[in-house]
C-alpha cells in the first residue's frame, strides 16, 4: 500500500517538473545558505584560535597601562619597566616557566638598494620560548652577544623577501637605520593574523644593543611571561598584578599603571564572538528555509486544486482519505529532501570556494549537515501536511463536478 502510495507521488512530481523545480528552489537556498554561513564561520573561529596560539601557549603579557594623574591633576606617563621588575616575576612568582623582556623602535632596514620600514625588537633567547617560535635557519644569541649588546640579529620572512628575495640571508650584514647588524638567524614564518598583522615583519636584536645603541634608555616596555603546562594562568597573573602593584608602590584604591593580557582570554573572547556571529548568520539563513517551506504549501495547495477532479476519481473508486493525505504529504518530503540534498552540495560547495578567498580553514561538520537535512524533511512535514489534509478531506461528488 505504501510501495504504491510512494509510487503515485513520484510520478506526480515527474509529470509537473516546473512546478516541482519552483517547489525545492526555496528549500535549496535557505540549507545551501544555512551549511554555507556555519561552514565558513566555524572556519573563522578556527582561523582566530589558531592565529592567537601562534602568539604563545599559556601566555601573559605585561606592558605599561594608562597614565596617571599626578600633583595638580597633571598627567604623567605610565613608567615602563626594568630587568629588577623580570627578575622578580621569575624568582617570586610560581607556575612561571619562561620570562622575555622586550622593548622595541621602529627603523628602516637597509640592503644594497633595498630598504624596508619595520619593527626591530630587543630581547634574548627566552623570547623564542615564550612565543613558540623557531628558527627555519641560522642560530640564536649566544649569551656573550646578550651581554655585550651586539649588533647581531634575527629577521623575519617578510624582510628577508623583501631585502634579500628567496637567497639565504644568514651571514649577510644590513643595516638597521645608520647602525650595521650581521644577520646569525631567519625565523620560521607566521605568516599575517586575523587581525591583519604581518608577524614576520620584524628584526629581533639583543635588548642592550637596542637599549644603548637605538632607543637610548633602560626601558622594557613588555614582558613576555610563559607559563607552566597544568598550570593555570588566571592565578599566575593576579599573583603577577599584586607584585607589579608592591613594586610600583600603587596605593590601596589607586588603579593600576599596567596590564596583564592573558592570552587565553583573547582566545576565549574572540571565539565566542565569532561563534554569536556564525550563530546569527546561520538564524539569518534558516529564515529562508521557512519561507521555502511556505512556497511548498502554496505550491501543494495549488497542486490540489489543479488535481481536485483527480482526486475525486480516486476518493470514487475507493481510495482512503489516508492513502490521499499520505500521497500529498510523501510528495511534499520527498521534494523537501531532494532540496535539503542539492541544497548541502552547493552550500558546501559554495564554502569551499569562500574560504579559499577568505584565507580560513575549511572546516566540515557533518552534525550541521545532518541537522539541515532532518529540518529539510521537517519542513516538508509541516508544511506539506495542511494541503495534503485538505486534499484528502474533499468531497468525491463536490471534486467530480469540479472544472
Amino acid at each position: 500500500m505504501f510501495r504504491e502510495t510512494l509510487k503515485l507521488a513520484l510520478q506526480a512530481i515527474r509529470i509537473n517538473p516546473l512546478r516541482s523545480f519552483l517547489t525545492v528552489l526555496g528549500i535549496v537556498i535557505g540549507v545551501g545558505a544555512v551549511i554555507a554561513m556555519v561552514t565558513i564561520g566555524s572556519g573563522t573561529t578556527a582561523q582566530v584560535t589558531a592565529d592567537i596560539a601562534k602568539l604563545g601557549t599559556n601566555l601573559l603579557v605585561l606592558r605599561p597601562g594608562q597614565a596617571r594623574r599626578g600633583p595638580g591633576g597633571v598627567r604623567e606617563a605610565a613608567p615602563a619597566f626594568d630587568l629588577k621588575d623580570v627578575t622578580a616575576i621569575e624568582q617570586q612568582i610560581d607556575g612561571v616557566r619562561m620570562v622575555a623582556p622586550t622593548a622595541q623602535h621602529n627603523v628602516k632596514a637597509i640592503y644594497g638598494n633595498s630598504n624596508w620600514s619595520t619593527t626591530v625588537i630587543g630581547t634574548d633567547t627566552r623570547y623564542l620560548g615564550t612565543r613558540d617560535w623557531s628558527l627555519a635557519s641560522g642560530r640564536a644569541f649566544y649569551e656573550g652577544e646578550l651581554r655585550a649588546g651586539q649588533m647581531v640579529c634575527l629577521i623575519g620572512e617578510t624582510v628577508r623577501n623583501t631585502l634579500f628575495g628567496r637567497s639565504a640571508p644568514v651571514g649577510e650584514v644590513m643595516r638597521l637605520d645608520k647602525l650595521s647588524c650581521r644577520i646569525i638567524g631567519l625565523l620560521r614564518a607566521k605568516g599575517v593574523s586575523s587581525f591583519g598583522m604581518d608577524q614576520d615583519d620584524l628584526v629581533l636584536i639583543p635588548l642592550r644593543a637596542l637599549q644603548r645603541r637605538i632607543a637610548g634608555n633602560q626601558d622594557t616596555t613588555a614582558i613576555y611571561i610563559a607559563v607552566q603546562d597544568g598550570v593555570g594562568t588566571e592565578k599566575v597573573q593576579r599573583d603577577i598584578e599584586l607584585l607589579m602593584r608592591e613594586r610600583r608602590q600603587i596605593s590601596l584604591g589607586e588603579d593600576d599603571d599596567f596590564n596583564v593580557l592573558d592570552m587565553k582570554e583573547i582566545t576565549s573572547m574572540l571565539t565566542g564572538i565569532t561563534g554569536v556571529l556564525t550563530g546569527l548568520l546561520g538564524a539569518v539563513a534558516a529564515v529562508s528555509l521557512l519561507v521555502g517551506g511556505i512556497g511548498i504549501m502554496n505550491i501543494m495547495l495549488v497542486s490540489v486544486t489543479e488535481r481536485t477532479r483527480e482526486i475525486g476519481i480516486r476518493l470514487a473508486i475507493g481510495a482512503r482519505e489516508r492513502q490521499v493525505l499520505m500521497q500529498f504529504l510523501i510528495e511534499a518530503v520527498v521534494l523537501s529532501l531532494f532540496g535539503g540534498l542539492i541544497g548541502i552540495v552547493l552550500g558546501l560547495g559554495f564554502a569551499a570556494v569562500a574560504v579559499r578567498f577568505l584565507q580560513v580553514p575549511f572546516v566540515f561538520d557533518p552534525g550541521i549537515v545532518l541537522v539541515a537535512f532532518l529540518f529539510a524533511a521537517a519542513v516538508g512535514v509541516v508544511f506539506g501536511y495542511f494541503p495534503a489534509r485538505r486534499a484528502a478531506r474533499l468531497d468525491p461528488i463536490e471534486a467530480l463536478r469540479y472544472e
